[in-house]
């Protein structure tokens, strides 16, 4: 991640200009240093240029599209990426989230709701940036923490018992709190390469985390789930 001294800069990828320039105004008052392009053979020179901390791509662009140009720019860039798209089909989320996206927000949206992502996506990557192979963080999420150098769980400060397949669930959507995990970036952490499509998996267990974690777990606040695309970690 590029830590500037003052400002965080957001690289933002669309064809309409109208939605450049309203994006660009909006982030701009929220204190982000913005950069532009209008298509993916300029977004892939003006992040090798200004390594902006997050980028905000469209996916429907003439020339290279917004899958083509994240998985160049996936080549060498690893800090967060953001997806809109006009669509909202569940196959496209998962596509863009596959090839590395991190966040998917759909046209149109709200520029209070792009900003909080982009907020939420550059503290995960600091976050993650402070981790060291010796040192693991503690993720706080609602009314329970996660140690994860000691592989124990707590809610209310109480230790609960967790099974290791619970926990390596757990586990796999803490280090990536705040991104949603697809079904299938979900099985191959937990079960294996070789899986990727029994869902069915993930349901059970995140019920079962659901009913030992969340303080309603027919309404939760922390393990949340993105229809037909997977699930998301919550922290606050």
């Amino acid at each position: 991640m590029n830590h500037r001294q003052d400002k965080s800069g957001v690289l933002v990828v669309d064809d309409d200009p109208k939605i450049r320039r309203l994006v660009a105004t909006h982030l701009g008052q929220s204190g982000f240093e913005v950069f532009l392009a209008a298509n993916g053979e300029e977004a892939i020179y003006q992040a090798s240029l200004h390594q902006p901390d997050v980028v905000v791509l469209d996916l429907a662009m003439p020339g290279i599209d917004g899958f083509e140009t994240l998985s160049r720019l996936r080549e060498w860039y690893t800090d967060p990426v953001i997806i809109l798209s006009a669509t909202d089909q569940e196959q496209e989320k998962v596509r863009a989230l596959d090839i590395g996206a991190d966040d998917y927000i759909t046209k149109p949206f709200g520029t209070e709701e792009l900003a909080a992502r982009i907020r939420a996506a550059i503290r995960r990557a600091e976050r993650l940036a402070g981790t060291t192979d010796t040192t693991d963080p503690i993720v706080q999420a609602g009314s329970f923490e996660i140690d994860l150098s000691a592989r124990l769980v707590y809610r209310d400060s109480e230790e609960v018992r967790l099974t290791r397949t619970e926990y390596d669930l757990l586990r796999s959507l803490a280090v990536n709190a705040g991104k949603v995990m697809t079904h299938r970036q979900l099985l191959q952490s937990v079960w294996g390469p070789e899986y990727g499509e029994e869902t069915e998996y993930l349901r059970t267990f995140v019920k079962q985390l659901r009913r030992k974690l969340e303080e309603d777990p027919s309404r939760p606040k922390q393990i949340l789930t993105e229809p037909g695309v997977g699930y998301r970690l919550f922290i606050n």
